[in-house]
Formats: structure tokens, C-alpha cells, sequence
């Protein structure tokens, strides 16, 4: 006789719930002791989002109601305020009684704790491409009246393409301080590795104290070991308050000097001798690359730092902040033209506009050059703006002089950017405007002069 079959095995319950709230429940991405993060969809935006819900067992005793009372609620009360490219957008928050939850943005990927062992190291020029995006979103966050008081590897978000670090997001905002709240706010929080003297005393804190945790989390990232370690906690706060970090130049081979010096500064014992703003701190440290002080991988493009840099120094983004001039790094087309190249032929149709980031064009009508624009200005923009196709047409050739790079926008990618960034090119292109038409004035009027 043939053997019995064996007994179907029952099917195994999946380990998250099928819903939170509205939310539809796809997988469990993590937990630690008082929280669980879910993947879930929701199905009115149609996106994919994060759910960070409080464990009920948590929520009930004396400590556990102190999280989520005041942890939960620093970060529940962020919901829909911080926007910026690299901090974690907060979209809701729901006190539920027994299991309250926050639901953020989902970034896949993985965290910067994977990149801190000296066998995994990122190449120096990603680390200063971190570094620098880390800094212009804390910057950020300070400007809001915040302070992380948690900057640490495992709270900053790495999105990869393959095994580079494409981009960053800071995260986990539970330890905030918000100094312009009038709220009773928890004071000595944070990851001891990465805390400042000031942070430990419970002194009263500024940015700086973000400034030290940061950099820090830069020299682990560079050596692939902490600043300071020690096995036991007494003995990790006594060399905070007084040792110094061992020369990064020791730990590892091709480290310049001058990163070692800009992040000794920024572990400075004293806030005082740190630099004096976020600001301040990015740009020294992007200037490494810039100045080819860190070599840059020979697959790498420009980096998003340089090109949010050049914008920077753009007249035509004069009046946008750090947020848009980050929306526009990601969203606008960049472009290389060689001498000679062709922007525009006359008699083309189109509807794309250029801004000169770099090098020179000449504009030519009928074969005569009638005019020579150069960095910071735009070309395009009539055909862009025009309000019918017939005004689409380019009535001139425009000539690359100087080797170039433009940043460019169709109708379609505009669209792409926020409402508050389309308001910003609208003043742009009306500045624009108003100076050629002084400039054609001026020509009729005094025709020997500008000539």
C-alpha cells in the first residue's frame, strides 16, 4: 500500500496586520522596543507609504505612557510641517488610545548603520555628498526651531542605485526639541555615541549639538569606527567631555587633512569653536570636492551638492530658498553643449527654455550676432511662455560660443515642481523680461551708446 500523504502544513499567518486605519498593510519593514514599522498602500493617493505604530503594551505603564506622550507626540506634531527633499516627510498622525501610529513618506532603501563597518565602506567623495545633503536638511530643520537630538547612522535613510548612495533622508524625529513650542519637552535624549558634551549635561541647546552628532556620524562613516568607544557608558562620556578623536588621516588611507580638521572642528568640545552655522559647515565640506581635495569616482557625474552650488550663485535663482533651488537640482534636464552646438535653430518649433549655468551663447538673426548671453541668464523662456503654438517658433539661431550647461524645463516637468517653486520662475522670467525690454529701450534711445 502506498504511504499515507503527509498532513497539509496550516498556512502561516503573515506577521502584520491586513489594516492600519485606512491603510492597507503590505509587509513589516521593522521593529524596535516600543515601535513597529509597516509597509502599506494607500489606496486614496494612490502611494506607498511607512506606518510607525506605538506597541500597545507600550502604551499602557508608567514609562511606556511617558513615550508615547511625549515621544510620539514631538513627532506627531511635525505632521505635513517639514518639507524638504532629504528629511522624511510626516503625513499624518492618529492618537489612536491603544496603538497610536504615524504614516511617512516610504523611502526604499536601506540605512547608513549598513556603511559604518570598516569591511563596507562608501568611497570618501559619496561620503562628502552625504555630509553636505545631511547638512543643508538639518539646516533646514533648524530654521523650523527645531533640533533632531538623535542624528545617528541608523536614523539617516540611504535610497541606493546599486551600490552607490544616490540620496539621503533624515528620519525619526521622536527626540525633537522644538524651542519655539512652550510645551514640557524631555530633555536627555539622544544616541550616546553621537552626543554632544552640551547634550549630556542637559545644557540648554542650539544647533551646534546637531552640528557635533553629524559629524560624527561623518568620521564613523570615514573610519568605520565611532569617534569615541568605550565598553561601557561611564568611560564613553568621560572621553566625550575629554579626549579627542583619534586623525581620521591614522584610521584610514587617503583621508586629506583638511577633512580631518573640518570634522575635528566640528567635534570641538565647545560649541563656540564649532562653525558658526550649517551653512557654514556645507559648504567647507563640499568645497573637498570642488577643490579636488577628495577625488571623485571616475564613473561619478556632477554631484548634486556642485550643481545645487552653481544654482546658488545664479542670478536667475536670486530669490528662491534652499528648497526650491533642491527641487530644481532633481527635477530640471542638465545639459552639456560643446562650442559650435545649436540650443535653438530659426524656424524650430518648441516649447523648452534654458538657463546658463555655465559658458556663453550668441544669438544670432539672419547671420548677424544681435546678442551674447552668459551665466545666470535664460533663453527660450518667449517660446516656453508663449500662449499658442504659432508663437512657438524660434525666430533666431542660438549658438553655443563658450562650452555650456544649461538647466532646462518643458511645460511638462514645470508642472513636476511645487506650486511655490512655479511662483519663484514666474518672478524669474517677469525680471528677465523687464531687463531686456529696459536693454531694447535703451538701444532705440541711445543707439551710439550701446553700441
Amino acid at each position: 500500500m502506498p504511504a499515507p500523504a503527509p498532513p497539509l502544513a496550516a498556512p502561516t499567518a503573515p506577521d502584520h496586520p491586513a489594516w492600519i486605519g485606512r491603510y492597507r498593510v503590505q509587509s513589516r519593514l521593522g521593529e524596535g522596543a516600543t515601535s513597529e514599522v509597516f509597509l502599506a498602500r494607500d489606496d486614496f493617493r494612490e502611494r506607498l507609504v511607512a506606518i510607525k505604530r506605538v506597541r500597545a503594551a507600550h502604551t499602557v505603564e508608567g514609562a511606556d505612557h511617558h513615550y508615547r506622550s511625549h515621544f510620539f507626540d514631538a513627532e506627531a506634531a511635525l505632521a505635513g510641517k517639514l518639507q524638504h527633499p532629504n528629511v522624511v516627510e510626516i503625513f499624518d498622525a492618529v492618537p489612536d488610545p491603544v496603538m497610536p501610529y504615524l504614516v511617512m513618506e516610504y523611502v526604499p532603501g536601506v540605512t547608513l548603520r549598513r556603511f559604518c563597518r570598516a569591511n563596507a565602506l562608501l568611497s570618501l567623495d559619496q561620503i562628502v555628498e552625504i555630509g553636505f545633503k545631511c547638512a543643508m536638511a538639518l539646516g533646514y530643520v533648524s530654521r523650523q526651531g527645531l533640533i533632531h537630538r538623535d542624528v545617528k547612522p541608523a536614523n539617516i535613510l540611504a535610497v541606493m542605485d546599486r551600490d552607490d548612495v544616490v540620496d539621503v533622508k533624515i528620519s525619526d524625529f521622536g527626540s525633537v526639541l522644538d524651542t519655539l513650542s512652550d510645551r514640557t519637552q524631555v530633555f536627555r535624549v539622544g544616541s550616546l555615541a553621537y552626543m554632544s558634551p552640551e547634550q549630556l549635561d542637559g545644557s540648554t541647546l542650539d544647533a551646534r549639538a546637531d552640528l557635533y552628532s553629524l559629524a560624527a556620524v561623518l568620521y564613523h562613516l570615514v573610519a568605520g569606527r565611532p569617534p569615541f568607544d568605550a565598553t561601557t557608558q561611564p568611560a564613553l562620556m568621560h572621553q566625550i567631555y575629554t579626549a579627542e578623536p583619534p586623525p581620521l588621516t591614522r584610521l584610514r588611507d587617503g583621508v586629506p587633512e583638511r577633512m580631518d580638521a573640518i570634522l575635528r572642528q566640528a567635534l570641538s568640545k565647545s560649541r563656540e569653536q564649532r562653525h558658526p552655522s550649517w551653512d557654514a559647515f556645507a559648504q567647507e565640506w563640499a568645497s573637498l570636492v570642488a577643490n579636488a581635495e577628495v577625488p571623485r569616482a571616475q564613473a561619478q557625474d556632477v554631484l548634486d551638492s556642485e550643481r545645487f552650488n552653481l544654482l546658488r550663485s545664479l542670478e536667475f535663482f536670486a530669490e528662491f530658498g534652499d528648497v526650491e533651488l533642491w527641487e530644481v537640482v532633481h527635477r530640471a534636464r542638465w545639459q552639456r553643449h560643446a562650442f559650435g552646438a545649436a540650443i535653438y535653430r530659426k524656424g524650430e518649433q518648441g516649447n523648452t527654455f534654458h538657463i546658463i549655468a555655465q559658458g556663453r551663447i550668441d544669438v544670432y538673426r539672419d547671420g548677424t550676432r544681435v546678442a551674447q548671453l552668459g551665466t545666470g541668464t535664460s533663453v527660450g523662456e518667449m517660446a516656453y511662455l508663449a500662449p499658442s503654438p504659432d508663437l512657438r517658433t524660434h525666430a533666431a539661431d542660438v549658438i553655443v560660443c563658450e562650452a555650456a550647461t544649461t538647466v532646462s524645463f518643458t511645460p511638462e516637468s514645470m508642472q513636476s515642481l511645487s506650486a511655490g517653486t512655479r511662483h519663484l520662475f514666474d518672478g524669474a522670467f517677469i525680471r528677465v523680461l523687464v531687463r531686456r525690454l529696459h536693454a531694447a529701450h535703451e538701444a532705440m534711445a541711445h543707439p551710439r551708446r550701446i553700441l
